[in-house]
């Protein structure tokens, strides 16, 4: 009986119920006539959700069926943000309901896309059926291999205005301060390839030597004929302004230059003589300067044959200057840089015409040696050459016919070589590079760019068998240029490279090399090394 009590009077209240919609029904039909016609409304037909069985807390089914005002619905959402359908739809197969795959409406792209809540995995195209699990096998291997008939060709999902159809190929990007995925927009003549012979780390190692050895004989010349240390950076000078004056065929050396004397390697020594001058930094600094100044220009012009006119000038400027010294107490910084000035305005116009015939001699015989070293490793060169069995090609006709192409890099008329084994060891962020007991070192970021500018540029070597011989020849040609000078690898900074290619197009270097290039196109001192790291060759010869 208690229970019976505790139960509400149910059905008293379905007949309420009953007469009430009867009576509200009565007076709809009533008020049709009244009615205009464009207030009519057309029903829409909805698919109700079923009812999930949800109890209320005095245990009564709620009627899902009819919206209820005070309960508010929620959609799920899917990770991508977009709500699922109120209802559900079977459109998909149950095998691919059962490997987790969804689909789901994208107003973005306004049409359908499947979604895997396993995976989270999203495609375009309409799913393909494993015979897998994906969590337990996600590779297959236990799968009998039998593949279904759907388009193996699918789409990930991403806009439509990214979509490319046919197979994706992995690239590796490669973040730095530098842009290696923009393609060339340069068009050039077609060229005859090139005659250079193509490196080995042999012929590198030797030449690395005798130009180390023609840097030590420049540096000797200046000590025993002007008693002055050669210039700094002077040798690194005279090779850049030599080769672009060189028609030669060795890619470092000069051996091919007119005229033999260079005019940068001329005036620089003559600058020093008879001492190299710098700014004081103490008024102490200044007055032993003038004073040393003084007497080696005293010293200098009584030493050599010179015109009487000569001697008598410079020596009595010397020497009033020395008198000046001894009898001046308490002279400022700028007394002394202003008696210097005057003194070598005075004394240097003699001084030149004095050893005027030595320092060329001291330029003509460097020449001379480059043009003597660059002809022993064309020499050996060719003795590895025939021993590899590989003969040398005579030069190429020219090209008659002038078709414009994109530009391209390098290529060679001699056969490459077959390259030793060389050794390298990563070091966390450096790498180190070995050959012959010589070991050269590059930031390990910089050797990767290497490697994704050779998969650009280096088609006949996909193996990439070759790469770790060809970077050591890279790194010994730039050593031995830059002589461990940190001033030959500078570049524009990257914003301003990035604005020029987002402002103007750009996207070639004139003065690049492979280690600070920002686009993977672009024109190099040395193309013979550079040519396979993307180098379209020497701008002035290009």
């Amino acid at each position: 009986m208690e229970l019976q009590n505790c139960l509400p009077s149910m059905k008293n209240d379905y007949k309420m119920n009953e007469m009430n919609d009867q009576q509200e029904m009565i007076n709809n039909v009533q008020g049709w006539n009244s009615m205009p016609s464009h207030d009519i409304m057309i029903p829409v037909p909805i698919k109700i959700q079923p009812s999930l069985g949800i109890l209320d807390q005095n245990n009564i089914p709620i009627n899902n069926s009819s919206p209820h005002p005070s309960v508010i619905h929620t959609s799920p959402q899917t990770p991508h943000g977009l709500p699922i359908n109120t209802f559900i739809e079977p459109e998909l197969p149950l095998e691919l309901l059962q490997q987790g795959w969804k689909k789901f409406w994208s107003k973005r792209e306004n049409r359908p896309y499947f979604w895997n809540k396993l995976t989270g995995e999203s495609l375009w195209e309409f799913p393909p059926l494993r015979q897998f699990d994906v969590q337990s096998d996600p590779l297959g291997i236990t799968s009998d291999g039998q593949h279904n008939g759907t388009n193996p060709m699918l789409l990930k999902k991403r806009p439509a205005e990214e979509i490319v159809l046919g197979p994706a190929t992995k690239k590796m990007i490669l973040t730095g301060p530098w842009e290696l995925e923009i393609p060339t927009n340069v068009v050039i003549f077609e060229r005859s390839p090139s005659m250079m012979s193509q490196p080995h780390p042999d012929i590198e190692f030797y030449r690395g030597h005798l130009v180390a050895k023609l840097r030590q004989c420049y540096q000797e010349l200046c000590q025993s004929r002007e008693n002055i240390n050669a210039p700094k950076e002077s040798f690194n000078r005279w090779l850049i302004e030599r080769k672009v004056v060189d028609t030669g065929t060795d890619p470092l050396l000069p051996s091919q230059c007119y005229p033999e004397v260079s005019l940068r390697m001329y005036n620089e020594i003559m600058n020093d003589i008879p001492l190299r001058l710098a700014k004081p930094k103490y008024t102490a600094d200044a007055r032993k300067q003038l004073s040393i100044y003084a007497e080696a220009a005293k010293n200098l012009i009584e030493s050599r044959n010179t015109l009487q006119e000569s001697r008598k000038v410079v020596k009595w400027n010397t020497e009033d200057t020395l008198q000046w010294l001894r009898k001046t107490v308490g002279a400022t910084y700028v007394d002394f840089q202003e008696r210097l000035n005057h003194l070598k305005m005075q004394c240097q116009p003699h001084i030149a015409q004095t050893v005027k015939d030595s320092v060329e001699g001291i330029c003509s015989k460097v020449y001379h040696l480059s043009v003597e070293y660059a002809r022993k490793v064309k020499e050996k060169n060719s003795e590895l050459l025939i021993a590899q069995g590989i003969t040398e090609i005579a030069p190429a006709p020219a090209v008659l016919t002038l078709h414009k192409v994109w530009c391209y890099p390098v290529q060679f008329v001699t056969p490459a070589p077959r390259l030793p084994p060389v050794e390298y060891m990563a070091d966390k962020e450096q790498t180190y590079v070995r050959f012959n007991g010589e070991r050269l070192l590059i930031n390990t970021v910089y050797l990767q760019k290497l490697e994704q500018l050779y998969r650009y540029s280096c088609y006949e070597d996909k193996k990439m068998e070759n790469f770790m011989a060809r970077v050591w020849c890279l790194l010994k040609r730039y050593s031995v240029f830059c002589s461990n000078s940190p001033d030959t690898q500078v570049s524009v900074p990257v914003p301003i490279l990035e604005s020029l290619h987002r402002n103007f197009g750009v996207t070639f270097e004139c003065f690049a090399s492979p280690l600070n290039c920002y686009f993977r196109q672009y024109c190099s001192a040395f193309p013979d090394t550079d040519a396979y790291f993307g180098s379209r060759g020497f701008v002035y010869y290009s």
